[in-house]
């Protein structure tokens, strides 16, 4: 098999494949339909296969093809990081690391963490963004991530995985509320009451939002704010009760008038992992600061 695609091919590929459609993805890559189709049909004869099932409602995507697509996507996106690290040099800086990570992991962890590493790297840009576990297993598979770091049981394949903490949600409250002198309670238990929450985008909203459609309930935050602060000074001034990581529940604490209860679900335990599809294909300055964030956390 003699395989010659060039970006242009894959690109228009997955234009027609995201599109099903021949005419609407040519229109994208802004050529004919016929030079299109011309390309499309030379790349069947290179694989000695169909890539496309031709419909009159459009295309579908064969197995090959279905596999094309992921191949191309992820070529597309290390393009698209080469690009980026290109211009990044340009400017003087010497590598760009792409970190996805879930809310308890940015909040409480990765600022000292990338504090230190940035003070001794400073020609590193990294490009911190914020999902959900399993959101973010899937970026480190297809490219779109260097690194991820993340809770629970999320399934992580052959990747690279390291431990990066353990941590704990409880629930807070006031500390004259009812469910103040409880030794433990379950997630469900505490709907009945008004929560506070961190904001619609926010990982660890998403995250306890599935969990009550799991257990067939809402979870309706009266007010939403934009850090783990704000929901313990809403707390302690009776707005509701709020579930947030025990690290954050225990600083904040000492400074309010709030208390923290365990909860009784298995997933409120959490260990977090720093995760990569490979350390050794990593770009240099992205395999330093999955080494750096690997080192354990010197105790409290």
């Amino acid at each position: 098999m003699n395989l010659h695609f060039d970006l242009f091919d894959l690109k228009l590929f997955a234009f027609v494949a995201e599109a099903r459609s021949l005419t609407r993805g040519a229109d994208k890559a802004c050529i004919s339909l016929a030079a299109a189709s011309t390309r499309i049909k030379q790349m069947e004869e290179a694989i000695g296969g169909k890539l496309l099932h031709r419909t009159a409602q459009g295309v579908n995507l064969t197995a090959a093809g279905e596999a094309l697509l992921y191949h191309a996507k992820r070529v597309m996106q290390q393009m698209e990081h080469l690009r980026i690290d290109m211009q990044d040099f340009g400017k003087g800086i010497k590598g760009h690391v792409r970190v996805f990570a879930n809310t308890t992991s940015i909040t409480e962890y990765l600022p000292e963490k990338l504090a230190g590493f940035l003070t001794q790297h400073p020609a590193v840009q990294v490009d911190l963004r914020e999902y959900l576990s399993e959101e973010i297993v899937r970026s480190v598979a297809d490219g779109g991530a260097d690194i991820g770091i993340l809770a629970g049981d999320a399934h992580t394949g052959d990747f690279d995985a390291r431990p990066f903490g353990r941590n704990q949600l409880v629930l807070v409250v006031p500390t004259a509320h009812r469910f103040a002198d409880a030794s433990a309670m379950a997630f469900v238990d505490t709907l009945e009451e008004q929560h506070v929450g961190l904001h619609h985008a926010s990982a660890i909203h998403r995250f306890l939002l599935r969990k009550a459609e799991l257990a067939g309930r809402d979870y309706a935050p009266r007010i939403q704010v934009g850090s783990f602060e704000a929901i313990c000074l809403m707390i302690e001034a009776g707005v509701g009760v709020g579930v947030l990581p025990a690290s954050s529940a225990r600083r904040l604490s000492r400074a309010l008038r709030i208390k923290t209860v365990p909860l009784t679900d298995a997933w409120a335990e959490r260990e977090l992992k720093i995760i990569a599809r490979s350390r050794e294909q990593l770009p240099a300055s992205a395999r330093e600061l999955f080494d750096y964030l690997a080192q354990p956390s010197k105790p409290d």
